[in-house]
């Protein structure tokens, strides 16, 4: 039997509908949230990235990231070990120090930001404020009323009324110059037992009249010798640690 199609008979032809004014909108509007109240997942992935080009500044201006580096590499100077350790291992243990330091900030600003952001219960905005406030804790904590009145007095603003209504544009520089100061103090520690044993060297090779002979040569040995007996990358690391006060 040869196949072929049934016919269907046509639908009646419908009355056009009437035109419908468009409605009037105040402006262009974009919906950042999904369909549970939440940010949609275009929105989430977008935050990502930017958080992520903007990582390396943040971590190096609201975070122990600076103050650690530069120890550590005071340290390597001190021994008279120029590459040794090389900065790729001094980032890194100053990265997972940093990470160590600033665990409980992070997990409060995850508690009480991130994740309500992403439930739908704060907005972006509001998250950025409160999760601004673990951060600005920290900061306050290890920064110095003099760079605070510093940067100020440089910006031509009145003193704060308390330390809370501190602005950031006035914070993070203060914040950096107090981590950089302590990080001078720390390395000045550091150095001041390697010299003296660079000046016993120098003395005993002038007094034994071989002045042609380097005396880092002959010192380098036991600069290492005695920040192993002292367990030295142990004793900076705790000191380091010691030295923030992380509320929280």
């Amino acid at each position: 039997m040869a196949a072929f199609a049934t016919p269907i008979d046509p639908l009646p032809p419908t009355d056009p509908l009437d035109p419908v004014a468009p409605e009037e909108a105040d402006g262009l509007s974009v919906e950042i949230n999904g369909v549970n109240g939440g940010p949609s997942g275009a929105i989430v992935t977008l935050l990502g990235i930017t958080l992520l080009s903007v990582a390396p500044a943040l971590l190096l201006m609201m975070t122990s990231f600076t103050k650690i580096f530069v120890v550590l590499a005071m340290t390597r100077n001190a021994l008279s070990l120029p590459s040794i350790p090389p900065n790729q291992v001094l980032a890194g243990l100053a990265l997972f120090l940093s990470i160590f330091i600033m665990a409980p900030v992070l997990t409060e600003i995850n508690n009480l930001a991130v994740q309500p952001f992403l439930n739908g219960d704060l907005v972006l905005g509001e998250a950025a404020d409160v999760g601004s406030g673990p951060l600005r804790t920290f900061m306050l904590s290890n920064t110095r009323e003099e760079d605070l009145a510093l940067m100020t007095r440089a910006a031509g603003m009145e003193n704060p009324d308390d330390p809370a209504s501190v602005s950031l544009a006035t914070l993070i520089p203060a914040f950096m110059i107090s981590e950089l100061r302590a990080a001078f103090i720390i390395g000045f520690v550091i150095f001041v037992p390697f010299l003296v044993i660079d000046l016993v060297v120098s003395a005993a090779l002038m007094s034994m009249g071989m002045m042609m002979l380097p005396p880092v040569m002959i010192s380098l040995p036991f600069k290492i010798l005695l920040f192993v007996l002292v367990d030295g990358w142990g004793l900076i690391i705790t000191s380091l640690i010691g030295s923030y006060q992380v509320a929280g």
